[in-house]
């Protein structure tokens, strides 16, 4: 019986220690995106989000996402095909909450597939450089949703930049954390 419980104390004893080694220090989560560009498109897509306890504990997220209208308002209609390829970086607020507010810098690349010859005089490809803001919401359960608006600084004119490429855009996301 003493060894029982001389056993059981020591476990106790380090319990905390084991539960330390088995903390997650990074958080990955994939998902969905829906994205309105103002008074144009709707695009869909996938994101992820990635950070880590070396990222200035998890206040800084590395995302990676692509949107497009393919599968969004150009699916069985005649509206412009566009891809957008985005990679980013956000600083969280209240990182250590559930609700969290975030600013970020995005770039990436945006093509415009016109797919009528006449039209092929015109620009289809940009960079992109977005300056994004937003919410985020991290559930009980791996779930987690993100609310945000965001704004092209390289827009399009229809010269040198397609001309689809608006300045405003908005997007919800939602997300699932593959480690937890």
């Amino acid at each position: 019986m003493r060894k029982a419980l001389f056993t059981a104390f020591v476990f106790l004893l380090f319990l905390p220690l084991l539960k330390a080694q088995t903390a997650i220090p990074y958080e990955l989560a994939v998902g969905l995106r829906v994205q309105k560009t103002e008074q144009l498109y709707w695009e869909n897509g996938v994101g992820a989000d990635f950070t880590s306890d070396f990222l200035l504990q998890k206040k800084i997220h590395l995302k990676l996402s692509y949107v497009t209208s393919r599968i969004g308002s150009a699916f069985l209609s005649n509206a412009v095909r566009q891809d957008n390829v985005i990679i980013g970086a956000d600083w969280r607020f209240r990182s250590d909450k559930d609700f969290q507010l975030f600013a970020g810098l995005n770039t990436g690349f945006f093509h415009a597939d016109m797919e009528i010859p006449k039209f092929d005089v015109l620009p289809h490809n940009s960079m992109l450089l977005q300056l994004e803001a937003g919410l985020f919401y991290k559930f009980k359960f791996p779930l987690a949703t993100s609310l945000s608006v965001g704004y092209n600084v390289i827009n399009g004119d229809g010269v040198n930049i397609p001309g689809t490429l608006f300045p405003v855009y908005y997007q919800l996301s939602v997300f699932y954390y593959i480690n937890k």
